[in-house]
């Protein structure tokens, strides 16, 4: 195994404009026609959410004069179902339109005592109006509307999902991952892109973790492993973290970083380069001596955070039996403890785990045994 080199960047000289540039233009008019359709579309859910929220609040007129005139078979806890229809149906302007019509009938009804609405009633239909409100204003922040949402959840964890499959290796090379979300929820801030180019037998993967946690970050995970994967496919090695940092900071999110780590592996010869923005060091397992070797890219910022984001890149070669190892902060992180720590306790888990050959990736994050109250992503390349 040769010493690590450091390789400093790219050579002096004038700088080739990426081909895909000329793009551009191209992608603009698509992102401007998607922009009329979205409109569109717009439009026609507004129409639709108008008519719902008509319809509901029709309901509640209905439920109203039933437990008026048929109060043994309509009682008051009938506006429960009603607001059960809106969580569904309604986003946040209609919710508080029919939870407004509720909370007006109710008062008639106590002020006129006709209703029968006992002071138990009346708590349990203010809180679950609270709570509507409340969940139906969380949901809408994330863009998600009504019992279509879940399905929308779903489609969306599937994609991101199916931007981090790896391509096909050609016989000697693998690649294991292991891809958990904090606290089992449906989305992960951490996510994997990966590509291959066939031409120079060059395997590409990045392990992205985006700042937060839960669905706020899945769905930005989402949009970014669009976008890094058509970059990791565009831009040359040397050029894909400083366009990355180029596009996070253009979205101007609230919560807008996210750290990296960008790993090129030649499939024909084994050697490797390793560049990170804000990320955890990857691990070199060397088969002949069974250590296990830390490959410092520590130098660059998270991307999201500086214009002109430093390059810091390493390279070495995974000679047969070697594997490489990047992997997210939630693996090595914990609370009140040294993230050197961690590092070592992850060491000792491939050492275990992957140098005795009894597992892979999620045996490895079984053995570290992490908390659940981040993301955790593990990815493992190995040369047999």
């Amino acid at each position: 195994m040769p010493p690590l080199e450091h390789d400093g960047g790219a050579s002096g000289g004038q700088t080739s404009i990426p081909s895909g540039v000329h793009t551009t233009a191209r992608a603009r008019r698509a992102e401007s026609a998607l922009s009329r359709v979205r409109s569109r579309l717009r439009r026609r859910g507004m129409g639709l959410q108008v008519t719902a929220t008509a319809v509901l609040v029709l309901l509640t007129v209905i439920a109203s004069a039933g437990i008026v005139s048929a109060p043994v078979w309509v009682p008051p806890s009938t506006f429960l179902l009603v607001e059960l229809l809106g969580a569904f149906l309604l986003r946040l302007r209609g919710t508080i339109v029919l939870c407004v019509a509720i909370v007006v009938q109710v008062v008639v009804l106590i002020w006129t005592g006709v209703g029968g609405v006992t002071p138990g009633q009346e708590l349990v239909l203010a809180v679950s109006i609270v709570a509507l409100v409340a969940f139906t204003a969380h949901r809408d922040r994330l863009g998600l509307q009504g019992a279509p949402s879940d399905l929308m959840i779903v489609d969306l964890r599937d994609r991101l999902a199916a931007h981090g499959r790896i391509p096909h290796l050609p016989a000697g090379w693998s690649v294991d991952t292991a891809m958990r979300s904090a606290h089992a929820e449906a989305f992960s801030g951490d996510f994997l892109v990966a590509a291959r180019a066939g031409e120079h037998e060059l395997l590409e993967v990045v392990l992205v973790d985006v700042s937060g946690k839960g669905q706020g970050a899945g769905v930005r995970s989402l949009q970014l492993s669009g976008a890094f994967g058509g970059l990791l496919g565009l831009m040359p090695r040397e050029q894909f973290l400083a366009a990355a940092n180029t596009y996070l900071l253009e979205r101007s999110w609230e919560e807008g970083f996210a750290t990296a780590i960008h790993v090129a592996v030649d499939l024909t010869t084994g050697r490797y380069w390793v560049a990170s923005a804000g990320h955890p060091p990857a691990l070199h397992l060397h088969a002949g001596s069974g250590l296990v070797e830390i490959i410092d890219t520590i130098g660059a910022p998270a991307l999201g955070i500086v214009r002109d984001l430093p390059r810091v890149e390493r390279t070495g070669r995974l000679e047969h039996g070697d594997a490489l190892m990047i992997y997210t902060d939630g693996v090595v992180e914990v609370p009140g403890s040294d993230l050197d720590l961690g590092i070592d306790r992850l060491m000792g888990a491939t050492e275990r785990v992957v140098a005795t050959r009894r597992g892979g990736a999620e045996a490895v994050l079984d053995a570290v045994r992490a908390g659940d109250g981040d993301d955790r992503g593990l990815v493992l390349v190995h040369r047999d």
